[in-house]
């Protein structure tokens, strides 16, 4: 399936998506994508649409997610990190690694820990 791509939520510092994209990481915030607002399963939607990977600090995504997986729907995976418990660098370099070590295929219906 290639390369992960990362969509961060509404809710994240949209410097983390521009530090993604100056070290080569397909990476875009949902201001970008014009997605502000949206509900946390629309934005899991949207991503899944967009084959992306979704980053969020809402702990929300997890219950959707684990929703979602028993009712058989797919999410092409999320990386999850509590607010404020990684500086903006942290949390670049992080998912910098997890998106050089797996693959879009493996992050599917995944969850991802930072």
């Amino acid at each position: 399936m290639g390369k992960i791509k990362i969509y961060s939520d509404e809710d994240v510092d949209i410097a983390i998506a521009e530090g993604l994209k100056r070290r080569g990481v397909k990476a875009w915030s949902a201001r970008d994508a014009g997605n502000l607002g949206l509900t946390d399963e629309e934005q899991l939607q949207y991503a899944f649409r967009n084959k992306a990977t979704i980053f969020t600090y809402d702990d929300d995504f997890l219950i959707v997610a684990d929703d979602w997986v028993r009712k058989w729907r797919k999410h092409a995976g999320i990386i999850y990190v509590q607010r404020q418990k990684l500086s903006v660098g942290e949390c670049i370099r992080r998912i910098e690694l997890i998106v050089d070590i797996l693959d879009a295929e493996e992050m599917k219906n995944h969850i991802e820990f930072l």
